[in-house]
């Protein structure tokens, strides 16, 4: 990984169309390290979670290019790179695994990361989350614990829970969530280990009880028509 932090490194503080062209060959290199990379990510995540078996690299992964036609910072390409594990691939809608380097720190994220969950769910979707809150708070909540070393992200919560769900439930907390997300710092040694890849497995696999709820509630909110 150590070529794909320097790339990032210097794409950051040199983030313009001639710089990159000049450095194509470089990226090439670098997406095809990271490409493998996330090929194995995919078999590892699959042995334990078989709703992402089959899933290609283009499945998972990310263009570099920016979309800055509605955003005021017009620096052309992301300066982190990741892949994001989920049935279906990463545009499904489904909850999955994701794998974030940043070695700038002040991007997207800010930091190296994995992360299991949903995040930027469709208004019918979190609906139908809520009420599996609110159906299996409890089991929800032991999904959570079980993912020792993560930590809920609660960036995205409501001040209050919304319409139509009682305020006075034991998973209020739960049910003002926005984003239904776990997530956990890596640091930049464990990046460069020669075991990065076992190392996310094995925390992965802690969250795959939390996945698989999320999933159940996603998928039937695609039943129901959405």
């Amino acid at each position: 990984m150590q070529e794909v932090l320097d790339f990032f490194r210097r794409l950051h503080d040199n983030n313009d169309r001639e710089w990159f062209d000049a450095h194509r060959s470089e990226w090439t290199r670098v997406k095809g390290l990271f490409a493998a990379f996330t090929g194995r990510l995919i078999d590892g995540i699959a042995s334990f979670d078989p709703t992402v078996r089959g899933l290609r690299v283009q499945d998972c992964t990310y263009r570099i290019a920016r979309d800055t036609r509605f955003s005021a910072d017009k620096r052309p390409y992301k300066s982190w790179i990741g892949a994001f594990v989920a049935p279906r691939g990463k545009q499904s809608g489904y909850a999955g695994y994701y794998f974030h380097i940043e070695p700038s720190g002040d991007g997207l994220l800010g930091n190296h990361l994995m992360a299991a969950g949903a995040v930027c769910i469709e208004p019918p979707v979190l609906r139908s989350i809520r009420e599996e809150v609110l159906d299996h708070g409890e089991e929800l909540t032991q999904a959570i614990r079980a993912a020792r070393g993560f930590r809920l992200d609660t960036s995205n919560r409501l001040k209050r829970v919304p319409t139509g769900f009682p305020s006075d439930s034991e998973y209020a907390d739960l049910l003002k969530q926005k984003d239904f997300c776990l997530e956990k710092n890596i640091s930049e040694e464990l990046i460069l280990s020669d075991t990065l890849v076992e190392y996310l497995v094995e925390e992965f696999r802690r969250t795959q009880p939390f996945i698989a709820q999320l999933n159940r509630a996603i998928q039937y909110a695609y039943e129901e028509g959405m």
